[in-house]
C-alpha cells in the first residue's frame, strides 16, 4: 500500500467503463491506476511493487484477455487480488485463479466495492447471491 491506501489497477478497454470503474475505486477510498489492455497492465505491474488488487474486464484487444491476464498475474504476482468482470462471458469462478471473484456486467458498484474491501482485508467469505 502506498500512503496507507490500497492500490487498485483497473484494466478495461472501454474508456467510459474504465472511467466509471476508476471513479468507483477512488470513491471507495483507494488509489486507482488504469490500463486499457493486458499488455499495458503488465507494464504497470512490472513498474510498481505496490499494486494490491487488479479489477479487469474479460474481453480486451491485445495479446491476452482478462482470464489469461488473471492467471498470468496469479503466477507472477501471487499476492495480488483479482476481480474479473464481463458483460458477455458468463464464467464459472472455477475457471479463474483461486481466490478470484467474477462479476457479470452490469455490476453493482456496491457489490464491487464490498468485494474489494473484503479481499483487501483477506476475507474470502462472500455472501451468496
Amino acid at each position: 500500500m502506498f500512503n496507507g491506501k490500497a492500490v487498485i489497477l483497473v484494466v478495461e478497454d472501454s474508456a467510459i467503463i474504465r472511467m466509471g470503474a476508476v471513479d468507483l475505486v477512488r470513491s471507495a477510498g483507494y488509489e486507482a491506476l488504469e490500463a486499457s489492455d493486458a499488455d499495458e497492465a503488465i507494464r504497470i505491474l512490472e513498474s510498481r511493487a505496490n499494486i494490491d488488487l487488479v479489477f479487469t474486464d474479460v474481453q480486451m484487444p491485445g495479446t491476452m484477455d482478462g482470464i489469461k491476464l488473471s492467471h498470468y498475474i496469479r503466477n507472477r504476482w501471487p499476492p495480488v487480488k483479482l476481480i474479473v468482470a464481463s458483460g458477455r462471458a458468463i464464467l464459472q469462478e472455477s475457471s479463474l485463479p483461486e481466490g478470484s471473484r467474477f462479476f457479470s456486467k452490469p455490476y453493482s458498484d456496491h457489490a464491487i466495492a464490498d468485494a474489494m474491501a473484503r479481499m483487501l482485508l483477506g476475507d474470502f467469505r462472500f455472501p451468496t447471491a
